[in-house]
């Protein structure tokens, strides 16, 4: 069986899928589909189950240890006959019969991931083995969140899914980066050797309600510091570029990819790109424009761009980003608002 990657090699399997439970070929009972959403009280993972949640044939099982997920997130969905939340590190085995794995569970922002880095190293790669291992037994189809990092500080611009990248395996953000490396490495050899059905995502910046409001990325930095008419702290020089894309676009990227045919690794980002300064602007105009803005030191690694190329995505999954920066930051405002209790100034 050969399967066509997204980076042009032909990824050949050496053994046909595991099959998925004999009740999916139930002559007279078609059971609803049994969904593991892993680090689903997160960010992205609650809005992940919202969509899957709306579809009545699903059931959603997360599981998450709550480092920087929060039952807040699911509150919705608690109680309900097809939603289960179960606390649960990735790093300890989990027996479960599912039918999907969506894998997201692993701290994303640099303050938290560089926190306990050997901890967050163990989830990239003990979870992953874990997950695999499930889906293995199970014959369930395995989605990896990785992430843009992989690239590093990328040589090539924008970056395509072909491109190897330019990362620093002994830097301080090197559990992220090169822990999720292992994680495709991982994917890719259970796919080969025991002919899994893997799905990969390279997920770029992405930003929404429900973010973490001190989790250090830019964004929710600069929208809590408008809100708290604190100055907003640009990271020197400024020119270093991002791409933003709205969590409801990314939510459906990653939808389109485990339904569809092809293991990827696909791009899921948007490809629109800004400064630091820009962003810092444009948040200064739409919440608070007596902010004042103010350069401070740089972190270490920090990459100096990054832009998706999603070319693939458009062509394989048939999905391009909807929600402009300019549409997305005030509804995240509006929930940050309602959490840290600032009310609008009229």
């Amino acid at each position: 069986m050969e399967k066509n990657s997204a980076n042009g090699d032909h990824q050949t399997t050496t053994k046909p899928p595991p099959m998925p439970s004999p009740l999916r070929f139930s002559k007279f009972f078609q059971p609803n589909m049994r969904i593991l959403v892993t680090g689903g009280a997160g960010f992205i993972g609650s809005h992940l189950v919202d969509k899957l949640m709306h579809n009545e044939k699903n059931e959603v099982i997360v599981v998450d240890n709550f480092f920087t997920g929060s039952k807040d997130n699911l509150k919705k969905w608690i109680g309900h006959p097809r939603f289960e939340l179960r606390r649960h590190d990735v790093t300890e085995p989990l027996l479960v019969e599912v039918d999907k794995i969506y894998h997201l569970a692993c701290p994303a922002s640099p303050i938290f991931y560089k926190y306990n880095p050997v901890k967050t190293i163990k989830t990239n790669v003990i979870g992953m083995l874990n997950m695999l291992g499930l889906a293995k037994r199970t014959g369930a189809r395995i989605l990896l969140t990785s992430t843009s990092e992989v690239y590093g500080d990328p040589l090539v611009h924008p970056q395509p899914e072909s491109y190897w990248g330019n990362v620093n395996p002994i830097g301080v953000r090197s559990c992220y980066d090169e822990g999720k490396r292992v994680a495709e490495t991982l994917m890719f050899d259970y796919h080969r050797q025991h002919g899994i059905e893997i799905r990969i995502a390279r997920i770029f910046n992405t930003y929404g309600p429900r973010m973490n409001i001190d989790d250090g990325r830019v964004v929710s930095n600069f929208i809590a510091q408008a809100l708290r008419d604190e100055p907003l702290t640009v990271q020197a020089p400024g020119t270093q570029t991002r791409s933003f894309c709205y969590v409801s676009d990314m939510v459906d990227g990653l939808i389109r990819l485990m339904e569809g045919d092809n293991t990827g690794p696909i791009n899921i980002g948007n490809p629109g790109e800004f400064t630091m300064i820009e962003l810092a602007e444009l948040v200064k105009e739409l919440i608070s424009p007596k902010v004042e803005i103010k350069m401070v030191e740089n972190t270490p690694d920090d990459p100096r761009q990054r832009k998706p190329d999603i070319t693939k995505a458009k062509e394989l999954l048939g999905w391009e980003p909807k929600v402009k920066l300019r549409d997305g930051l005030p509804l995240m405002e509006e929930d940050f608002r309602l959490r840290l209790g600032v009310s609008k100034k009229i």
